[in-house]
């Protein structure tokens, strides 16, 4: 499932609802609505920071004047919460049994377990 983007700022743990692009040819910071989708060179921001930044001496910065929102899930968001949830509800497989002609602890085995998966390490 996807998760809501999160706040670009280091330690932030709130849901982004505006993004930051830098003109650099016209020295402006713009704080805008958060995009549709994550680009590079763009900052999402949560509330508090888009509301509060400030733009290096000599810049200025064009903000967005009306509220922030969180974007509305997407029918993909939809989807994968369901998936997800089909997903977890399925029983776990019943276990193999080991094969005999080969010893339990072997570590060059390749294996699942749930859904992860067991990688034999380089020689």
């Amino acid at each position: 499932m996807r998760s809501p983007r999160r706040c670009s700022r280091n330690g932030c743990p709130r849901q982004a609802v505006a993004t930051l692009t830098y003109v650099y040819n016209e020295s402006t910071a713009v704080v805008g609505p958060l995009a549709a989708f994550a680009e590079p060179h763009t900052y999402d921001l949560c509330e508090p920071h888009a509301r509060s930044l400030t733009a290096p001496r000599g810049w200025d910065v064009v903000r967005h004047e009306g509220e922030f929102e969180p974007p509305p899930p997407t029918t993909d968001d939809l989807v994968a919460l369901a998936e997800a949830v089909r997903e977890a509800a399925r029983p776990a497989p019943a276990p193999r049994p080991p094969d005999p002609g080969q010893h339990h602890e072997n570590p060059n085995q390749t294996g699942r377990r749930g859904h992860l998966r067991v990688i034999p390490p380089n020689h």
